[in-house]
């Protein structure tokens, strides 16, 4: 089941329990995004202001994906 976020916090807490569940640490996980220690501390933190390629670096990184959804899709060819 997916999970909802919806905060920059509910976002660090998701990664944050994912890392864990992956049994990594920070430096092994900012090692595996190609970020640094301090991005890892920040987005865990729940700094609103990180940079989206950043943050989508570390989901991947974890086995995970952003998806975006209740939007109007867009039209065949737009």
């Amino acid at each position: 089941m997916p999970t909802r976020i919806d905060t920059p916090e509910s976002l660090g807490q998701a990664v944050r329990g994912a890392r864990k569940q992956l049994s990594l640490t920070q430096p092994q996980l900012a090692l595996a995004a190609g970020v640094g220690v301090r991005f890892i501390v920040d987005l865990e933190a729940g700094k609103p202001t990180l940079r989206l390629e950043n943050i989508l670096r570390v989901l991947h990184a974890l086995g995970g994906e952003l998806r975006v959804d209740g939007l109007p899709t867009p039209a065949e060819g737009a």
